[in-house]
């Protein structure tokens, strides 16, 4: 039999932090708070109420639809999401959302405050030439 690698977590929705965000109310399934646990990624479960555009420099998200639709903006891409659609956005990459929706945010690694950078909708995505 393997040897267990890690520390095993079970949590349920409700029995977490529910708190306001920049994309709406998110549910912190794993977060910061469980950082002794050393988690692969964290996972948020949000509720998008029109999600300010922005970007990471070291974050990578994966956006799950779980319920309600509308669209994500990417690097200035409008692209129409529904339940089951996947949205994979790498660091460097200008998003946003627009509709209601529920969705499953995983994070690789968790966004640190000084690893989110709002931007206008405006403006140009950052040039990922420069980053490390």
């Amino acid at each position: 039999m393997p040897e267990s690698t890690g520390p095993l977590l079970i949590r349920h929705e409700g029995h977490t932090p529910r708190e306001r965000s920049s994309c709406g109310w998110r549910d912190r399934l794993i977060s910061h708070e469980d950082a002794a646990l050393a988690p692969a990624a964290w996972a948020h479960a949000v509720d998008i109420d029109g999600a300010k555009p922005h970007y990471h420099l070291r974050s990578t998200e994966l956006y799950y639809v779980l319920q309600g639709s509308g669209s994500v903006l990417l690097d200035g891409v409008e692209q129409a999401v529904k339940p089951g659609s996947l949205v994979h956005i790498p660091p460097g990459v200008v998003h946003g959302a627009r509709g209601k929706m529920r969705v499953l945010v995983v994070g690789i690694p968790d966004i640190a405050e000084d690893d989110y950078f709002e931007v206008s909708e405006e403006a140009n995505p950052p040039s990922t030439a420069s980053q490390s």
